[in-house]
């Protein structure tokens, strides 16, 4: 059993910061074989869409083209945790932020993977 623990949202006003974390928790040998790590945002009414993802060991991250320039992913020291830095945050940012692990990457992002609980964001104008 994986567990992905999330941290970090709330509310901020337009042009704020936020930063986000996720560790990941129990079984250590499925743990050890994740390969990307990252967060996904769902906005009421709309798809789950990705933010930013990481590859694990490797460091390579990859960003939706909406939050390039203003969002930073990054591993913690060790393999299982990982943070999400945004900036400059904009109202349409809000939503629940949910973060995904896998052994199984496409393009930058991991898929078929475990999810975390989710995180809500409120970015006001």
């Amino acid at each position: 059993q994986v567990r992905l623990g999330e941290s970090g949202g709330g509310s901020v006003q337009a042009g704020g910061s936020l930063t986000l974390s996720c560790a990941a928790s129990g079984d250590t040998k499925r743990i050890n074989r994740f390969k990307c790590m990252g967060w996904f945002r769902e906005a009421p009414g709309k798809q789950r869409e990705g933010v930013a993802g990481i590859t694990i060991g490797g460091g390579s991250t990859s960003y939706r083209d909406a939050v390039k320039g203003r969002f930073t992913i990054f591993q913690d020291n060790g393999k299982n945790t990982i943070t999400l830095k945004m900036d400059r945050l904009k109202p349409e940012g809000s939503g629940t932020y949910f973060c995904s692990a896998s052994a199984d990457c496409r393009n930058g992002y991991p898929q078929f993977g475990y999810w975390g609980r989710g995180t809500q964001v409120a970015v006001s104008s």
